[in-house]
């Protein structure tokens, strides 16, 4: 028999509804549409009702998190066999959960799966939640996954496969935005340093701006820290006021100058003009003294010129004498205005030294070292860089403070200073490292500089609360070497540091 098309199937239906007096209901027609057809039609998907029951699953546990993604598939896809899996599942969970409650203590019974322990997943959570600060808003992704995380490692029990895969890919996901937070920060770095460049292009002769921008550039060269950041900014502070109120000073000694270059334009136009109306004076009584012809003539011309003359003296003298005043006050005028240059300038020579310890700062020190650099190679004379490094510093800060620690690095500033030699050079490179320059210097000569600042170190005992606390160090030295720049010497002489530290701390040893 060929098989009927839909539509008269469907017209016959209408027909026996009408003919048997049945509501035409879903149910109604449906049943005579099967009669008529003479097969049953298939059921219609239920994704209402299967969604109002993925709504009461469990969700708690990565696997029934995994499983609640699955069986929400599954009704997206209208998929019986996807449900059944997923089903199944949840009854596999839910045997493994009764034979794990079952399960005798004392007769060796074990649960199937054992979480981390409270105290290791505490730390992890932890650990989560104090490298999401670092890691920026923007990915929220990154964030749900977080939570997630967070959530699963404050079970009391957990499934460790689900867990690792869940760490897996948090980790992936955190080492993306790492690279990403380091490229946005090296960008901002670098647009930082251009604007600052920028800013002391603009103004070519104005040093105590130059001074700023070449600090606040220094502080913008990494390692940054914190402490770095708020000394800079502390000194900038200091700086900026000193350079404002010698400004201000130097404006009104410039004005002062303005002011008596001004008065002394106009006072030789006063006396151009005087010494016109003399002359015009002495050329009509030389026209009077021609056509006199008696000495009753001749008496009150010379009259006239023995006043005029008495006057343009008296006028020269006056003039003369405002003059002096006024090249006098010009000379203290121009002294002040040298001297408020010499306090800018060195008001901008603060922006190179650590305000803590009157040593370089790492500007100035590069400066420094650059320069000492082309001058031994003109030379042809060794140059040695010494890289030290307070032993134990942290525990000084730990136990003792750190106000206490800031005035250990000031006493061993002080000490290295009256140890050097005067051609020798102190800079800290951060925190409790310093680099010592030491011009015309071979390497053997270089240990026993630092060795000989380690004895008088341990000579001259820094006092916490009249309390001795020994200073000790740990140096590295290393010679400038053919084309190499003052930062690779360093690093040789960091190298150098660091295997004194090694082998004992209190040492130093050669690059």
């Amino acid at each position: 028999m060929a098989e009927r098309p839909p539509f008269e199937l469907a017209r016959e239906t209408f027909k026996l509804l009408a003919a048997r007096r049945l509501l035409p209901t879903p149910d109604n027609y449906r049943a005579l549409y099967d009669e008529i057809a003479g097969q049953k039609s298939p059921v219609g998907f239920p994704d209402a009702q299967l969604r109002q029951i993925a709504k009461i699953l469990p969700a708690q546990l990565p696997s029934q998190m995994r499983l609640l993604t699955q069986f929400e598939a599954a009704i997206a896809q209208a998929s019986w066999p996807d449900l059944q899996r997923t089903l199944v599942g949840y009854a596999n969970l839910a045997l493994a959960g009764t034979t794990t409650a079952a399960a005798d203590p004392d007769a060796g019974g074990a649960p199937a799966s054992a979480g981390l322990p409270t105290a290791l997943g505490e730390q992890v959570a932890r650990l989560v939640e104090h490298l999401l600060p670092a890691l920026g808003t923007e990915d929220t992704r990154l964030h749900e996954q977080a939570q997630q995380l967070l959530h699963v490692l404050r079970q009391p029990a957990g499934d460790l496969d689900a867990l690792r895969l869940m760490l897996q890919n948090f980790g992936f996901k955190v080492s993306f935005a790492a690279e990403e937070q380091a490229a946005i920060r090296t960008a901002l770095l670098q647009a930082l340093h251009l604007v600052i460049r920028n800013i002391a292009e603009l103004a070519i002769d104005d040093r105590w701006l130059h001074g700023q921008a070449e600090a606040l550039a220094a502080a913008a060269t990494p390692p940054l820290t914190l402490r770095r950041l708020d000394d800079l900014q502390a000194r900038l502070r200091d700086v900026i006021f000193k350079q404002s109120e010698a400004k201000a000073r130097t404006v009104e000694a410039q004005e002062q100058v303005r002011q008596m270059l001004a008065a002394f334009i106009a006072r030789l136009s006063s006396m151009t003009e005087a010494s016109d109306v003399y002359h015009d004076k002495i050329e009509r009584c030389a026209e009077q003294l021609g056509h006199a012809t008696t000495l009753d003539q001749i008496a009150p011309v010379l009259q006239e010129v023995i006043v005029a003359t008495r006057a343009m003296s008296l006028d020269s003298r006056v003039h003369r004498d405002e003059l002096v005043q006024m090249r006098s006050r010009t000379d203290a005028a121009q002294a002040a205005v040298g001297k408020l240059q010499q306090e800018l300038d060195r008001a901008s020579a603060e922006a190179r030294h650590d305000t803590l310890t009157g040593a370089l700062n790492r500007k100035g020190l590069d400066e420094a070292v650059e320069r000492e650099i082309a001058r031994c190679r003109r030379a042809g004379l060794p140059l040695c860089l010494a890289l030290l490094d307070i032993d134990n510093f942290k525990k000084i800060n730990d136990g003792l403070g750190h106000d206490t620690g800031d005035r250990a690095l000031v006493h061993l500033a002080q000490v290295a200073r009256e140890s050097m030699r005067p051609q020798d050079l102190l800079g800290r490179y951060g925190g409790e490292e310093f680099v010592v320059v030491l011009p015309d210097t071979l390497p053997d000569d270089g240990v026993q500089t630092m060795q000989r600042l380690q004895r008088e170190l341990t000579r001259r005992f820094f006092l916490k609360d009249n309390e001795k606390v020994l200073i000790t160090f740990s140096a590295g030295v290393a010679q400038v070497a053919g084309d190499e720049d003052g930062q690779d010497t360093i690093r040789r002489a960091d190298a150098a540091m660091y295997l004194a530290k090694r082998a004992g701390k209190n040492r130093v040893m050669l690059g």
